[in-house]
C-alpha cells in the first residue's frame, strides 16, 4: 500500500487526473533574514512549479526545539520533503531555484 498523498486536479480539458502532493517542512530559527528568505523562495518556487500540489509546514525550532530530532535537523534553514517518498533534505535559503527543483525532483515549468 502506498503512502503517497493523492490530490485530484482538473486538466485544461476538464478531465480529472491524479497528481502527487508534495508535503514540505521548512525548519527555521526565528524570523531572521535567512529564515524569511527561505520561506519566500520556497513559496515562489512552489507556486511556479507545483501550483495547487503542495503543503508547507513551517517549524520554528526556537519555539519547539524537540521537533528537530524527528527529521534529524543539524543546520537551519532546512527544507524536508516528506512526501512523495523518499524523504529529501535541502539546507540553505533556497535561493538557487535549479538546485531546489533537482532536490525536490520537480521538472521545471517551461516558459
Amino acid at each position: 500500500m502506498s503512502t503517497m498523498t493523492q490530490t485530484k486536479t482538473r486538466s485544461r480539458t476538464g478531465a480529472r487526473t491524479t497528481a502527487k502532493t508534495y508535503e514540505l517542512r521548512l525548519y527555521v530559527a526565528g524570523h531572521n533574514a535567512r529564515s524569511l528568505a527561505a520561506l519566500a523562495n520556497l513559496k515562489r518556487i512552489c507556486e511556479t512549479h507545483l501550483a495547487g500540489l503542495y503543503r508547507i509546514e513551517v517549524i520554528d525550532l526556537r519555539e519547539t526545539p524537540r521537533l528537530a530530532a524527528g527529521d534529524q535537523i543539524l543546520a537551519l534553514p532546512t527544507l524536508v520533503r516528506r512526501l512523495p517518498e523518499p524523504i529529501i533534505k535541502i539546507i540553505g535559503d533556497l535561493s538557487n531555484e535549479e538546485r531546489v527543483l533537482v532536490g525536490l525532483d520537480v521538472k521545471p515549468v517551461k516558459e
